[in-house]
């Protein structure tokens, strides 16, 4: 049994094969928090793990009692007033302007599996054996308004979800100020909290810093999850490795403004916690509303950051992606975007289409440009039709062409942008986020749809699935190229304004969701500028993301690594682009910037047509088909990093499910003169079984290559000199 209730102590016990997490009714009704981490055995006592005492200069709850007082208590939802005087979990504003709430355990119910969250993209079970669900219920009398806390613990794992939800049972109009997802009170803080950071081009590079008093925060205000940060943090110990220690990871599946932060108080208590940014917002709740906050994720491992990652990775490519392209290899594909930027017409595109099936490319992809009159960036966003001067047989006639070529079809879109020179904004002016009688700022020449209002959302979904309809389309690349500002909307009174960044993003999730819902095999894959809208919310509706702007492979080195701590390289989206490159300007060979896309969903960003020498494309994409089962579904491991040192070098290698096979590959950035002797160390490999490097006849044990490496100096693996090279091997189990 999973969930573990002990009546006369009032204790719940969670607990898989992997972790235990432990909580109990306080004596004035709010939940205290035990413990979190590696699994325990059970039993029916743990008061020995709750401390109260006396502390000077403290406020106690209780009169004539000076040793109960939630400021030296770990809780497990806090709230703000009653003697903690850290941040809560949540705010509740009343009729009279009180934000004082008593919010007391009433009762709790377990079931198998797991419920859907209306509305939000959520971790799934297909089996009810898989995990167990613990609702409790909350309540507080003098506001009749209920908060129900759910847990979700997967058995065979050290996966946790939780959120929660509110209910106004009363028949005043309450104000929820704020509504996290989690909330946890750690026991020390001897962490290190690491976190995902960066910019446009530059998204989610590792950071790592040591806890202190105080609060560490980071999140977004930008309307979407942002490159700035991702939603997720962990917490390690300072002499946990990527392979071995202690580490506790927290994502948020949302895919809007957040907050994730860690409160250090003065006792070293460290209170961490994820949800919605409670920065301008607030949510009217009227008699019988609920509101629902999206789910946190909460991951354990004991085997370093590698562990946490292989159980995100597991966990969201197999519980959060759904639908046919869950389990399906995905494409090997082309963009034309770097390749003609607006500048085509049908006959360039079936050229290159052409040129692209001789060397094994399966999929052709037209960005923007098609539609409207969109020669530039500052026209046509939300007229979705053909233009006819570049496509004079529509959508339909390029898409059957490129058929008959023998590639599927895919298709670019923007769907949650509008530009002012367009015939939606003639007709629709009202339908942007915009003050009134202020100036509305602009990003790349356009403007955003006010996704919090249906007859906005249903007229999106009118025009994109009549082009779905009407053409052989396999493939859509979602886009959205902004943050929001001026996030107001005229759909709404004064009283609900700070309701419409999350009304948004629950507007995108009811487009994705009816569009992946009607159109079931076509492909989806999601992009904000690139990586800025990189969330879990996102691949719940689309199964890849646009990983980066940046199709530089050294910078990519970066780019991957980092995305790699939480997503699983099979929803990374890869390319070989051209050279010079256009972000950076960097030259490197075509065999460097092919072994780096290799890892992930390899594919080219280029005009195929100006390359001379269409063998090295062939041999490239040959071999990412013959191992794409291991690269996409095969275990990942992090082996030498980017941000440790100087920099200088990168590896990282995949292994299949059974052992069997591993593809492995080593970057160095540049040539430094008379170096070291370097070896090359596998990991997930069988200690026992001969592995023949591919190419060669000699093998080796795993053992051997785990713990001994292989010196980088070897015949079959010679460290070719100069800047930007690569070592990649390829590595079969002998039977």
């Amino acid at each position: 049994m999973p969930i573990h209730y002990t009546s006369s102590t009032q204790t719940f016990h969670l607990q898989s094969k992997q972790v235990s997490y432990i909580f109990r009714v306080l004596q004035n009704g709010q939940l205290g928090h035990l413990y979190y981490g590696k699994k325990l055995t059970h039993r029916e006592d743990y008061s020995h793990l709750h401390r109260i005492e006396a502390r000077s200069n403290t406020a106690a709850v209780y009169e004539g009692n000076l040793d109960f007082s939630l400021e030296t208590i770990r809780q497990e939802f806090p709230s703000y007033g009653t003697t903690d005087f850290r941040e809560p979990a949540f705010q509740v504003e009343q009729p009279d302007g009180s934000r004082i709430t008593q919010f007391e355990f009433m009762d709790y119910a377990i079931s198998a599996g797991k419920p859907k969250l209306e509305g939000l993209p959520a971790v799934y079970t297909e089996k009810d054996k898989e995990a167990s669900t613990l609702i409790i219920r909350l309540h507080d009398d003098r506001l009749n308004m209920d908060i129900h806390l759910s847990y979700t613990i997967f058995e065979k794992t050290g996966v946790i979800t939780r959120s929660s939800s509110f209910t106004n049972r009363g028949s005043d109009t309450v104000k929820l100020s704020k509504g996290m997802s989690l909330s946890v009170d750690m026991p020390d803080y001897d962490y290190e909290m690491v976190h995902l950071s960066g910019a446009w081009a530059r998204e989610r590079h590792v950071k790592t810093r040591q806890l202190e008093e105080g609060i560490q925060q980071i999140g977004s205000t930008r309307g979407i999850s942002s490159a700035q940060h991702n939603p997720f943090f962990a917490l390690k110990r300072p002499h946990t490795t990527e392979h071995t220690g202690e580490v506790f990871g927290f994502s948020l599946v949302y895919s809007g403004n957040f907050k994730a932060q860690v409160e250090v108080d003065h006792f070293g208590t460290s209170r961490a916690m994820i949800g919605l940014n409670d920065f301008d917002f607030s949510w009217q709740l009227q008699e019988g509303e609920t509101f629902q906050t999206p789910e946190a994720v909460m991951v354990y491992s004991s085997s370093g950051m590698n562990g946490l990652s292989h159980a995100f990775h597991d966990l969201f490519s197999k519980r959060l992606v759904r639908g046919k392209w869950r389990d399906k290899e995905r494409p090997v594909l082309i963009n034309n975007w770097e390749g003609t930027y607006f500048n085509f017409t049908e006959d360039k595109i079936v050229e290159m289409a052409e040129q692209a099936k001789e060397c094994g490319i399966e999929l052709f992809v037209l960005d923007d440009g098609w539609f409207g009159k969109r020669d530039d960036d500052t026209t046509s966003l939300g007229d979705w039709s053909a233009d006819e001067r570049k496509l004079p047989n529509g959508v339909k006639g390029l898409a059957d062409k490129v058929k008959a070529a023998g590639m599927d079809f895919g298709l670019w879109f923007e769907p949650e942008m509008i530009s002012k020179e367009s015939e939606l904004y003639k007709a629709h002016p009202d339908w942007l986020l915009q003050a009134e009688g202020r100036r509305s700022s602009h990003g790349r020449n356009q403007f955003v749809l006010d996704f919090s209002r249906k007859e906005v959302v249903d007229h999106m979904y009118n025009q994109i699935a009549d082009v779905l309809k009407g053409a052989p389309i396999s493939y859509i690349k979602w886009d959205m190229n902004r943050p929001l500002t001026e996030i107001m909307s005229s759909g709404y009174p004064a009283e609900r304004q700070q309701e419409i960044a999350h009304r948004y993003v629950l507007g995108v999730y009811d487009l994705y969701e009816r569009l992946t819902s009607d159109f079931p095999d076509v492909l989806f894959e999601s992009c904000a500028s690139g990586g800025c809208r990189f969330d879990p919310g996102m691949l719940y509706y689309a199964p890849q993301t646009w990983t980066s702007d940046n199709t530089d492979a050294i910078e990519r080195l970066k780019i991957q690594y980092g995305t790699s701590f939480l997503y699983p390289i099979k929803t990374m989206g890869a390319h070989v682009s051209d050279v010079p490159n256009h972000q950076v300007h960097r030259i490197t060979s075509l065999e460097t910037r092919a072994r780096v896309s290799f890892f992930g969903n390899f594919g080219y960003e280029l005009d195929i047509t100006k390359e001379k020498d269409l063998s090295v494309l062939k041999d490239q994409v040959s071999f990412y088909k013959k191992h794409r089962t291991v690269l996409q579904e095969g275990r990942f491991y992090r082996l030498e990093s980017p941000f440790e040192g100087d920099g200088n070098v990168t590896s990282w290698m995949v292994v299949d499910e059974h052992q069997q096979q591993a593809v492995a590959a080593r970057y160095q950035v540049l040539e430094k003169p008379n170096s070291g002797l370097p070896r090359f160390y596998f990991k997930g490999l069988l200690e026992d079984v001969l592995y023949q490097v591919e190419g060669s006849d000699e093998s080796f044990y795993g053992s051997e290559l785990m713990h001994a490496g292989l010196p980088l100096q070897h015949k079959y693996t010679w460290k070719k000199q100069g800047d930007y090279q690569t070592t990649l091997l390829v590595l079969n189990a002998i039977k």
